[in-house]
């Protein structure tokens, strides 16, 4: 491919460097913060909740993991379905889990200006937000490797944090508090709960291991990303899940009694308390404000390789989306564009933020099951019975899952996420010219 002198994206991410960006988008550390809510939701089975997620998710990522062998490209489950299935198909996945990277740092920034909000009354939530939200595109501008370091910094304080949140539950647990027990069977299993109630929650729990689906949009700028991304794919799902379960096992034999909680939303603050005094507390709160600045930093960054892989072939305008920036090598509009999004946080509410978010992550994953069928199956004829099992009958039970989840949806999400897809189609049929031209194709070739 003949060099134009054009600014590229650059290789310069290894394996851990890759591993630690995925499991900062995933904040592990949110799982506190949502810890009180969904108990109640899960009637106290969270371990067992997140287990049966983890399952799902593995499904998925093993789909991620065949595609992105295939398709080393920085647009993720947009290339694999484009690729795959049909360019049509393709342009539509790519707009629908574009709302997940979008919306992801507006969550971040909210839950961040409330924590703060609570944290220094006399200022105003606005403040904080405008603040983080220029902070965390000025570090994403300056480019990919300052933003990847900063995040493996930020991670290992969630990451110690958790250990500490061990050590302590352990110890208070030898000490007689809650209880009293190292070994209970109860957040497992609990023949009081209905299995179908518990179900009905993990399409929610599921989108916390998002960040597997994040590393894959950087494709373009790891070493050796055909041996560097599947293995990354599979360590932050194996260990996003491992923090989750153990982390709601311990919470649950802290505090067993979860329905005393004075204010579920902020249970977590309470656990601490308990475990370590004011000094954990406050860890806690500075902790989770670090763990929403790396996963803004992080969904920001996937965003704006989605929407430069979209621009870069004139799928969205090039001027705009496919631009990257001579010095920084980073694709500065779209991360302006991303910022301004962002900003939104002064307006929106968390709920129908997280609505969009669920729709277009489960959206997103069907298809990528579907991809791994139609490429490997269908196209390639991989039919043996090692193929049939590798890429028919996994993909499938991937697919049916998380088509189960997805009808589970509420009716928020499906209103909210149908409505976003239905622009989505309005302009592939604008830029189709009612579909008698194809849609721009990404290529397969580096950039």
């Amino acid at each position: 491919m003949e060099h134009t002198g054009a600014p590229t994206l650059t290789r310069s991410l290894t394996l851990k460097y890759v591993v630690f960006f995925g499991l900062a988008f995933m904040a592990p550390k949110t799982f506190f913060s949502t810890y009180g809510v969904s108990v109640h939701s899960t009637n106290g089975m969270m371990p067992t909740a997140y287990a049966i997620a983890l399952v799902v998710m593995l499904f998925t990522a093993y789909s991620y993991v065949q595609l992105v062998k295939a398709f080393p490209n920085a647009g993720a489950a947009y290339t694999f379905t484009q690729k795959s299935i049909s360019p049509h198909l393709g342009f539509i996945v790519g707009w629908t889990i574009i709302i997940d990277y979008l919306f992801s740092p507006l969550i971040s920034s909210l839950i961040m200006g409330i924590a703060l909000k609570a944290y220094v009354p006399a200022v105003p939530m606005s403040v904080w937000i405008i603040s983080f939200v220029v902070l965390f595109t000025v570090v994403n501008i300056l480019g990919i490797k300052l933003a990847a370091r900063l995040n493996t910094y930020l991670l290992l304080l969630q990451i110690l944090l958790f250990v500490l949140f061990f050590v302590l539950s352990i110890k208070g647990l030898l000490a007689g508090k809650g209880a009293g027990t190292l070994f209970s069977p109860l957040p497992f299993y609990d023949p009081a709960v209905s299995m179908s109630n518990l179900l009905a929650v993990v399409p929610i729990l599921c989108f916390s291991f998002l960040g597997f689906d994040a590393v894959t949009t950087l494709a373009e700028e790891t070493k050796d990303p055909n041996r560097t991304l599947p293995k990354a794919i599979y360590l932050v799902t194996l260990i996003g899940g491992f923090l989750f379960i153990a982390g709601s096992y311990f919470a649950q034999l802290i505090h067993p009694d979860f329905h005393s909680f004075k204010n579920p939303p902020s249970a977590y603050m309470e656990i601490a308390m308990d475990l370590g005094g004011h000094f954990f507390t406050s860890l806690f709160v500075a902790v989770g404000i670090t763990a929403s600045f790396a996963s803004a930093v992080a969904s920001g960054t996937s965003a704006s390789r989605i929407l430069y892989a979209m621009g870069r072939e004139n799928v969205l305008p090039k001027k705009l989306f496919g631009y990257l920036s001579p010095k920084y090598h980073t694709p500065v509009f779209n991360l302006l564009l991303i910022g301004a999004v962002t900003l939104g946080a002064l307006f929106l509410d968390l709920m129908t933020a997280v609505s969009l978010i669920n729709f277009g992550a489960l959206f997103a994953f069907f298809f990528v099951n579907v991809s791994v069928i139609v490429h490997y199956y269908v196209r390639k004829k991989q039919r043996s019975f090692a193929g049939t099992i590798r890429y028919l009958v996994m993909p499938v039970i991937g697919a049916a899952l998380i088509g189960l989840f997805f009808i589970e949806l509420d009716a928020h999400s499906l209103i909210l996420g149908g409505t976003w897809l239905l622009l989505g189609f309005i302009y592939l049929v604008k830029v189709t010219k009612m579909f008698r031209q194809p849609p721009p194709q990404l290529a397969v070739e580096e950039a």
